[in-house]
Formats: structure tokens, sequence, C-alpha cells
């Protein structure tokens, strides 16, 4: 059975074609910087390995890209459009209607597109690859999984917000949590590599969007996304966590409405705001030429991630990991050691030459002093979708 996955983020679009149950990976590539300058699209099967730059300037034109490269009659892998059995989409948002992994129906459609008010930079995008896909993989099953599932095992005391019942009892407003997927496998792996069933992990999914887990015994208890994947750490153009009387001040007072506002605090600021690059890789280059609000702004991201790690050391009464993982996690030497910088005080002493290491494998890059074990480890959201998906289809 052949499963595309597609995963569609906020600037890019990573796929794979998975062979299942045997988890061959077929091909595999990645769209991004999708609507900047210099897009580009890479592609990798067995025998080849190109990476075009290409003029994408949203999600519809790179999934179309996609789509022609994967049925390319020279670098493609399928013939045929209906040689793909299932198209396994990642979906960021899934409010209370969607705790698990389901196969998609107009009625589930709709429901992805009213949730887009709550992930505005992601649903969007995710349905936007289901709408696409079902033109071009007209035979296949599309499957869609959920952002928020693995948070499902969040207590009370940490999901609920402090605000009148009513509100979690009528309308559903709670912490959902996001970067599921990616929290869940890269959480497996380090228990696995830890060889401790009841490991104690806090891990870092660190992108153009950013997110925290707290990971005991294997369950999500505590996340740094809440109702939307908008608060917590500082993103590629979100703001992260703000005092709520800022928008108010600014809606009362500085004359904004309330869309300006929301548009403004999901698309104009983060590290965009605070230094006019979204991509991490310009600002650290700027950073280098001596670029003050650079400095700054990596400086900023890396306090917020700190901050967290100490709360939810203390949330799980120990620790025994930490976890870098997704583009800038597992790519970024300069951001893993401003995280890791002054954290002896709970154990975490971070090796310097083994971070500036590269590989595509998990790896500890702790001192051999360090109580807590500083693992790198390469997401694969696309594989734990394959996975959901032919467990749901099989």
């Amino acid at each position: 059975m052949k499963i595309l996955v597609l995963n569609s983020g906020s600037s890019s679009i990573k796929f794979q074609l998975f062979q299942m149950p045997s988890e061959e990976v077929i091909c595999s590539g990645l769209v991004e910087r999708i609507g900047l300058e210099n897009a580009k699209i890479s592609f990798k099967t067995a025998r080849l390995s190109v990476e075009d730059i290409e003029d994408i300037p949203n999600h519809k034109t790179g999934l179309q890209l996609v789509a022609s490269y994967l049925l390319h009659p020279e670098k493609g892998v399928v013939s045929v459009a209906s040689e793909i059995d299932i198209v396994g989409h990642r979906v960021v948002h899934g409010g209370s209607t969607f705790a698990k992994t389901v196969e998609i129906t107009s009625e589930v459609k709709e429901e992805i597109q009213k949730l887009s008010a709550l992930a505005p930079l992601h649903n969007p995008a995710n349905l936007q690859g289901i709408l696409v896909s079902e033109d071009i993989f007209t035979d296949a099953k599309q499957v869609a999984v959920f952002d928020t599932a693995f948070h499902q095992t969040m207590p009370v005391k940490a999901y609920k917000y402090a605000i009148p019942n009513a509100f979690l009892e009528e309308n559903d407003i709670r912490v959902y949590g996001f970067h599921g997927t990616s929290h869940k496998y890269v959480s497996e792996k380090a228990i696995e590599f830890l060889d401790k069933q009841n490991a104690k992990v806090i891990t870092i999914h660190l992108g153009n969007g950013c997110s925290m887990t707290a990971v005991k015994d294997g369950k999500s208890i505590d996340h740094t996304l809440g109702f939307a994947p908008m608060n917590g750490l500082i993103m590629g153009t979100r703001s992260g966590d703000i005092d709520p009387a800022v928008i108010f001040y600014m809606v009362n007072s500085l004359g904004y409405s309330l869309d300006e506002v929301n548009s403004l605090l999901q698309k104009e600021s983060g590290m965009l705001g605070l230094t006019g690059y979204s991509d991490l890789r310009d600002i650290e280059s700027e950073a280098e030429k001596g670029n003050a609000d650079c400095k700054e702004a990596l400086a900023m991201n890396a306090y917020r991630i700190k901050k967290f790690i100490g709360s939810y050391a203390a949330v799980l009464n120990g620790l025994d990991s930490i976890v870098f993982t997704a583009g800038i996690g597992e790519n970024s030497d300069l951001m893993r050691k401003l995280v890791c910088e002054e954290l002896e005080c709970i154990g975490i002493e971070l090796d310097e030459e083994k971070n500036k290491i590269r590989s595509k494998e998990i790896r500890d890059i702790s001192m051999n002093t360090s109580k807590v074990k500083i693992l790198i480890i390469p997401t694969n959201e696309e594989l734990e979708i394959a996975k959901q998906s032919f467990q749901l289809v099989s």
C-alpha cells in the first residue's frame, strides 16, 4: 500500500511517499520559504536528489508542484495518480471534535474550515492540501491526523483556563496543544533511547512555529500552545505570550481593529516583528554581521525557552532529558547553545563540540557530567502520520 503524507506548515510543505506496512520511503521532499524570495523544492528518491528554485507564492502552487514531481515521467516515482492508495494529511486544529485520526468526509472538511479561525496560519493550508489532493489523487482515501490529539492526556489543571466554567462547558474554550504528532514521535524515541519507560522529558519543537511539551510516562501533561497555536514561545511571525491588556490598549487607545491586532500578532510579530526576517537562518546570518536587532531577538527567543524548561522541570518534579527537534531545533547549534547556557542549576550541561556536529541520527550533545541528557532527535511527523493512516484504513 502506497501512502502519501502531506505536512503543510505555515511556510513549508513536507512530503513523503511510503510503502506500508514496511515503512519504506519511496521518495521525500520539502517545499520551503513559501511566499518568500528564493522559494525552493527539494525532491529525493533512491536514484536522484534534486533541489530547484521555484516561484511558490502560496500553498496551492506548492502542492501542485509536489504532484508534478511525483508524476514526472523521468524524475517521478509513480506513473499514474491511482497508484497512491491513501493521502495522509497533517491538520493542526481538531478542536473538541477530533480526538483521533479520521477518514476525510465533507463534514470533516467543514469542521476543519470552521476551526481555521483558531489556527489561521495552518488549518487553511491543511485544508488546501486536502482539496488539491482530492483533485489529483481521485482514487485515494484521504485521512486527517490532528496535531491536538496527543495532548488529550493533559490534566484539567493544565488545560483549563481561569475564566468562568461555562466557557469550557458550553464553548469548549481550553488548552488544546499542537505539534502533537511531532511531540509524540520524538518523546517515544527519547524514551527508547534512554531505556526508561517512566522518563521525564521536555520536548522542544522549534520551527517557524514553536512549542514545548512536558512528557511524563509517555504522556503529554503540559504544553506551551493553548486554545490556538499562537501563545507560548516566540515564533517566526507569531508573538507568543503577551499580556492581554496590550490587545485592549491597541484597540481602545491606539485605534486598531480586532482583525488588525489579530493579523499583527499572527503574521507580523515574533522574529519577523523583531528583526524584519522570519527565517532563523537569515536572522543568524545578520546577527553574525553585527545586526543588533537580530542579536537581541535570538537572546529573547532563547530566554523564553529557558523559562519554560524551568517551569516544566518543576511540573515534572525532575528531568531526565530535553529534546530539540524540528527545523531550528535540529539544525541551529547557536539556538541550542543559547538555550542551554546557565542551566547547570537543573543539571543541564551542553558539550559545545558535540553540539556543532551535523547528523541526521539521534544524538546526545550533553557533557558526560550532565545529569540531564540533551538530545537532538529528528522529528518524523510524516512516518507517524503514515502509521496512523495505515492503522485506520487497514
